[in-house]
């Protein structure tokens, strides 16, 4: 099923291929954009080459970890979206990862309802951001033109119409 130009790009970071290929087609037939890897480094290596709105990322891993992949990843974006999930999470993992700027942690197994949900709550969050980035920036401009504009009436006050 070809995708979009516009779908949501998702990549999937997990190193039981079966698993990361499903979801892949899982997130496709969603309606994103989803590529898989199959390790840490690949995923750190991917992510740094495409434009990625969510990376979804196992927490056990032969060498580079989930952990490793999330301080990675966010030390080069430090606005990226990454969702961690894992069939061996404690409550003391979940802490750590969102502590270290997960969005959220999901433990294996879990149904396609229950990530979608997040990954909707994910992407609004993103589209919030957007938007109070734009009202922050009207803000300042408010915030420079009304004393010009004041500076401006009593100029023309004072000079042309006293």
């Amino acid at each position: 099923m070809g995708q979009p130009e516009f779908a949501e790009r998702i990549l999937v970071i997990d190193d039981n291929k079966d698993f990361a290929d499903t979801l892949v087609e899982q997130l496709d037939d969603l309606g994103y954009s989803a590529q898989a890897v199959y390790d840490g480094a690949q995923g750190m290596e991917a992510y740094s080459k495409g434009e990625y709105a969510l990376v979804i990322t196992d927490l056990s891993m032969p060498g580079l970890d989930g952990m490793d992949v999330l301080e990675g990843i966010l030390a080069q974006d430090s606005k990226a979206t990454i969702l961690m999930v894992t069939g061996y999470g404690t409550i003391e993992t979940a802490v750590q990862a969102i502590k270290l700027g997960a969005f959220d942690f999901i433990p294996k197994p879990f149904k396609l309802a229950e990530l979608e949900a997040i990954i909707r709550r994910a992407f609004g969050r993103k589209d919030l951001e957007k938007q109070f980035s734009i009202f922050r920036g009207l803000a300042w401009g408010l915030a420079i033109c009304i004393p010009i504009w004041i500076a401006l009436g009593y100029f023309l006050y004072k000079f042309f119409i006293k």
